[in-house]
């Protein structure tokens, strides 16, 4: 079993993070779908996406998770050496949901996430040591 520190040793932060960025465009682009809001996190990944209707999104979502798995244990060797996930990179699950009149209040929820998350962690330290 790992210890909690290595599993946040291995975050999607810096050259890791930039690069699951820019694979999730180029990957969405080959599949003709537009990004809308991408904010890539610590330890996931919010995306809002415009797919055409020809492509189911457990097909989008396999392709995002498998391609940029191949690709960045390609590129940083060191990730599969971890063996943090049973050798894989992504987590078997997901979250969908479609937008309509909600959408720019979910694009903007994805594109401040990370400023949401940093507000928690601040407000769960205060409670810690009040």
């Amino acid at each position: 079993m790992p210890k909690l520190q290595d599993l946040f040793a291995v975050s999607l932060k810096g050259n890791v993070g930039k690069e699951v960025h820019r694979s999730i465009f180029i990957f969405c682009n080959m599949k003709k779908c537009k990004v809308v809001e991408l904010n890539v996190q610590l330890d996931h990944v919010h995306l809002v996406v415009r797919t055409p209707p020809s492509l189911s999104v457990s097909e989008l979502v396999g392709v995002l998770k498998g391609r940029t798995a191949i690709r960045l244990f390609a590129k940083y060797p060191y990730l599969r050496k971890k063996k943090l996930w049973g050798n894989h990179f992504w987590q078997r699950g997901y979250f969908v949901d479609s937008v309509g009149a909600n959408e720019e209040i979910i694009r903007r929820y994805v594109r401040h996430q990370d400023r949401q998350e940093k507000e928690e962690a601040e407000r769960q330290l205060q409670l810690n040591v009040d």
